[in-house]
């Protein structure tokens, strides 16, 4: 883990990633806000792409919570089946779908210890959501923000929680919008687990790894 960077560090790093995509955007394809929820609990141990490709059928056909319980489970497992712990993730869906059809009238709820009482929907979930449809400032931190957090020292933790904490707390405001795709989109491209692209790095000079690669 190295050494927590120092502001003026950090507010460099963002500038070149701010530079490099100004709007940086998740991957998941969703078409409103019941389906990002479906989409990113759907994801938990399962890539983007794959959850794309099975969920480009569904989503035309069942958008709202409501269209979703009309499907039923067994159709919903049909589309979702090559994504990991499918059974289990289709029964989180359809639990999750009937209470916001009961409880919230069919609208999902932007506050995060609500969603975070959906079935199926933990914190990080909660905070892919908060960011991408209510334009929160919420860090949503998977394996990718833990590694680069840690790797780089922007943001190092010894767990998701701590890293998150330190993101919120040592980013600068006006990055914190963005925060985490910046982050998710370096780690899935550039500082990947086994050989980082140190050579194609635009914050090389300003990273304290040890172990860079050419």
């Amino acid at each position: 883990m190295a050494k927590q960077l120092e502001y003026h560090t950090i507010s460099e790093i963002f500038t070149r990633f701010r530079a490099s995509e100004p709007e940086p955007k998740g991957e998941l394809t969703h078409v409103n806000a019941y389906t990002l929820v479906v989409a990113v609990a759907l994801s938990a141990q399962a890539t983007d792409a794959g959850v794309n490709k099975a969920t480009k059928a569904l989503f035309e056909i069942a958008d709202t919570p409501q269209k979703m319980l009309d499907l039923g489970e067994e159709r919903l497992i049909e589309h979702i089946r090559t994504i990991g712990l499918y059974r289990n993730k289709a029964k989180n869906v359809m639990k999750l779908s009937r209470i916001l059809v009961e409880e919230y009238g069919g609208e999902v709820p932007s506050s995060r210890a609500a969603l975070q009482s959906l079935p199926g929907v933990g914190r990080k979930t909660a905070n892919v959501v908060l960011n991408m449809w209510w334009r929160h400032p919420a860090q949503a931190v998977d394996t990718h923000i833990f590694r680069v957090g840690n790797r780089t020292g922007i943001a190092p933790g010894k767990d998701v929680d701590a890293v998150e904490r330190a993101i919120e707390d040592h980013i600068p405001a006006e990055f914190q919008l963005h925060a985490h795709h910046w982050l998710i989109l370096h780690g899935r491209y550039i500082c990947v687990a086994r050989k980082p692209k140190c050579g194609a790095c635009i914050i090389n000079d300003l990273c304290p790894f040890e172990d860079k690669t050419e």
